[in-house]
């Protein structure tokens, strides 16, 4: 080994070889493009796809419009991954077509391109379009709302007068498009909306007759909108609906609630609302006084805040008590036979709240009649009934006859 490192040929040899190396290894760095397998044998190839790419109009807009150009094209890239690579990178090229030579009417024209490396091929897609160019023209429009999902408004909210600045666009294309133009609007979804809209700035859409977008130029591109959203309401009495009828031996002694609750909805629907129910109270099944809680049947497209109240219910229990024993008072030593009836007894309905029956008892009756001021012979008294508070009384009869001796 030490023999070749001698050798004046081994040496050179060495020495050419790094020189080579070294130049194409300069030539390259410096000049990046001729970085080719003819210098660099093996570099790999690549094709890159791009989808939606921007494709610019060159014209003059202060005179012409021009139609059927697309806003993006697909293009694909090939060539060494080093080269393509750097050109993604940068990201300065532009594709284009260049319309300032030519006069209104139809054409075909070539997209071009720019700023990409001659040692990119590249592949369009569309390579050639039809355009049509035309005179620009201008009109103004108004601009409406459209409100969308109107039947996924809350129930009970409705909306106000919208307001939109500007009122009117300018519309810029030419006058065979302008002449199409059936509809300028801005479209608002009002699904869910609880909250007025306040300086909201939407795009505005230009269509056709049949709805379909007109790709036309729009000054100012957008609006503000402002809609109020207002929940009307209305006071409104409420009365309360049964089916049925109570158990045998109860009657209702009264039934309240509320006497108006807060309804909201369209002011359309509640002008013509004088009243509301609450849903049927089953009399069936109530044998107590209680408190219940009952819905309101509410009129279509309307709502509460709480479409529930509170019914409170009380009940009065009949129950007949036989043969309560007629008492004499003020009778001293006369002697008195009853004559009607033949037994000093009589019938009393008693009548009280469920809870003061359950408690009531036949000894808590009296009946009597006062004979204190009265003579011998035959006479007519009147049958005085006492009891609890609260406990109504009824006997089957007010007076009896009897006779003094």
């Amino acid at each position: 080994m030490d023999n070749l490192f001698q050798s004046k040929w081994f040496v050179g040899i060495i020495s050419l070889v790094f020189a080579v190396s070294l130049f194409i290894y300069v030539e390259v760095e410096s000049n990046p493009t001729k970085k080719d397998t003819s210098i660099l044998p093996g570099s790999s190839q690549e094709v890159q796809s791009l989808e939606d790419v921007p494709l610019e109009v060159r014209m003059d807009t202060d005179q012409y419009v021009v139609s059927g150009v697309p806003n993006y094209i697909n293009v694909s890239l090939e060539g060494r991954t080093t080269v393509l690579t750097r050109t993604l990178k940068q990201n300065n090229f532009t594709f284009f077509v260049d319309l300032t030579e030519y006069e209104e009417g139809e054409h075909i024209v070539e997209i071009e391109y720019e700023n990409i490396p001659d040692d990119l091929t590249v592949y369009i897609e569309p390579k050639t379009i039809d355009v049509v160019i035309e005179r620009r023209a201008t009109k103004e429009f108004s601009v409406d709302i459209d409100f969308v999902n109107m039947d996924k408004l809350p129930v009970g909210y409705e909306l106000g007068e919208p307001e939109v600045t500007p009122g009117t666009v300018t519309i810029v294309s030419s006058e065979s498009v302008l002449e199409k133009i059936a509809m300028v609007k801005v479209y608002v979804d009002v699904t869910d909306l609880r909250e007025s809209i306040r300086n909201r700035e939407v795009p505005v859409s230009v269509s056709d007759i049949q709805g379909n977008d007109l790709n036309v130029r729009v000054e100012p591109a957008g609006v503000t909108i402002s809609v109020p959203v207002e929940r009307p309401s209305k006071k409104v009495p409420l009365n309360i609906a049964t089916t049925g009828e109570l158990p045998e031996g109860y009657q209702i002694k009264s039934m309240t609630t509320v006497e108006e609750v807060d309804i909201f909805g369209r002011r359309d629907i509640l002008d013509g609302i004088d009243e509301v129910f609450t849903k049927e109270i089953n009399l069936s099944e109530i044998n107590e006084s209680e408190v219940i809680e009952v819905e309101v049947e509410l009129p279509e497209n309307t709502v509460m805040n709480n479409n529930k109240v509170e019914v409170t219910i009380e009940l009065e229990q009949e129950e007949l008590f036989e043969n309560v024993p007629i008492s004499i008072n003020g009778q001293g030593n006369k002697n008195i036979t009853f004559i009607q009836p033949e037994d000093a007894e009589v019938n009393i309905v008693a009548t009280a709240s469920d809870q003061l029956m359950k408690e009531l008892r036949k000894k808590d009756i009296v009946a009597s009649i006062d004979v204190s001021d009265l003579e011998e012979g035959e006479h007519q008294v009147d049958v005085t009934i006492t009891g609890p508070n609260e406990v109504k009384l009824e006997p089957d009869f007010t007076f009896v006859t009897i006779e003094i001796e």
